[in-house]
């Protein structure tokens, strides 16, 4: 016969208080090694990123890495997908704050977007495309990951220009900004190249301004 526990016994305790703990363990855990994977790609490259590495700054056991990432592969790309879904998170969290519609507006855009590509995150997938451009296993792993974070840079981009995208040409300057961006991340990836991006996104941000007036006049 199955006894049952009573109200406030010990024997109905725990479960869910006990497993709470340690999901959210399991998930700091996860957090750290993701940050710590793009801060070691960012700093060391592919080549000097191993899953130990990662571990160590983490502050995990390297058995606590690849019981959360199975493989090295799987470790890197999670953790530029998810750091790249947190920028862009609090992108949008500071979307509140730019000006109002108008030339102002863009460059503020703009200028968002080109921190995305100038920052450690940026520097970290640089590292991962070099190295999918020669490690098979991890090419289509890239690929997928750059399609996902392309998609939804776009979609932010559209937003907070405040666009609509079915008005012909939209979408094809909203495209031409995000490689703009990414060629003025790779301007910046050996030295600093702040005074020059910064006339750069200046004028861009004109000549698109005019451009999406111009599309949303038909």
């Amino acid at each position: 016969m199955t006894t049952q526990a009573e109200p406030g016994t010990g024997q109905d305790r725990g479960t869910g208080h006990d497993r709470s703990p340690k999901q959210d363990r399991s998930r700091a855990t996860r957090r750290r090694l993701l940050e710590a994977a793009v801060e070691c790609l960012a700093e060391l490259g592919w080549t000097g990123s191993t899953v130990s590495v990662v571990a160590e700054r983490a502050g995990v056991s390297r058995g606590a890495a690849q019981h959360h990432f199975p493989t090295r592969e799987d470790l890197f790309t999670a953790a530029v997908e998810y750091v790249a879904a947190e920028r862009l998170a609090a992108l949008r969290a500071h979307a509140g704050q730019l000006p109002p519609h108008g030339e102002g507006r863009t460059e503020a855009v703009v200028e968002m977007l080109v921190q995305l590509c100038t920052g450690p995150l940026f520097r970290a997938a640089l590292h991962l495309w070099v190295a999918a451009a020669s490690e098979e296993q991890l090419r289509p792993r890239i690929t997928d990951l750059e399609a996902r974070v392309g998609r939804e840079a776009h979609r932010a981009a559209i937003e907070f220009l405040g666009v609509d995208e079915s008005a012909e040409g939209v979408r094809e300057c909203v495209q031409a900004t995000l490689d703009m961006v990414r060629g003025l991340g790779l301007a910046d990836f050996l030295s600093d190249d702040s005074a020059r991006r910064a006339h750069v996104v200046r004028h861009w941000a004109r000549i698109l301004d005019a451009e999406l007036r111009q599309h949303a006049a038909g």
